[in-house]
């Protein structure tokens, strides 16, 4: 004779099953939600693609380029060497903060962005017009410092809108020029070595560090 005791017994089992709670779910981090906060604020209020490695890599052919204008024999040729070291550095500059942005998302042409550009490109471009104006005039020997000065006006302007410790760049580059000003011309080429050398490779290493390339 069939016995269907079986069937109730699976049909109970089946029952509790679909009746037992499920496992609760772990409660969110705090400090997760604010890490979150923190960064989509930093991203859009922030211009955070600035290549800290990129800067180290601008520091070495600043260095390079010290060394070679140093054995140069004439005024001209000086400054044909740092005007070819300020494009590459154009270049190194923007290729690192491109890179740096598309590997970790982040919007290149954003608000930020554009304040940067605004804020540094005007020191830049009057530091154009001060070289030609300056070393027709033959004063070749203030243009180091009209450099360091110009740029790190530059960097101080722009990076007010990028991470904390950019201003704080430029404010040593401007240091660095304000002495420049008042050392002897002959020590014009080492100046230029430890501003766009030294303070891009230390400053470059920290931003390298702190905030992710």
């Amino acid at each position: 004779m069939f016995d269907p005791r079986p069937h109730r017994i699976r049909r109970f089992h089946r029952s509790t099953e679909q009746e037992r709670p499920s496992p609760p779910r772990a409660a969110p981090n705090p400090a997760d939600d604010l890490r979150f906060i923190r960064d989509t604020m930093e991203r859009s209020a922030a211009f955070t693609a600035v290549s800290g490695l990129g800067y180290i890599l601008l520091g070495l052919t600043a260095l390079a380029a010290a060394w070679l204008a140093a054995r140069q024999i004439s005024s001209f040729a000086w400054l044909q060497v740092w005007l070819a070291e300020g494009l590459l550095a154009a270049s190194i500059g923007l290729l690192s903060c491109t890179w740096k942005a598309n590997r970790r998302g982040l919007p290149l042409f954003s608000g930020p962005a554009r304040k940067v550009a605004l804020g540094l490109a005007p020191p830049l471009v009057a530091g154009a017009f001060l070289t030609f104006l300056l070393f027709r005039a033959g004063l070749q020997s203030a243009l180091p410092a009209t450099w360091l000065l110009l740029y790190g006006a530059g960097i101080m302007t722009g990076g007010a809108f990028s991470v904390a410790i950019v201003p704080v760049m430029g404010l040593c580059f401007m240091l660095l020029g304000g002495l420049a000003v008042l050392a002897p011309a002959a020590w014009a080429n080492w100046f230029l070595a430890a501003g766009f050398g030294a303070l891009h490779i230390a400053f470059g290493f920290l931003i390298a560090r702190r905030h992710g390339g």
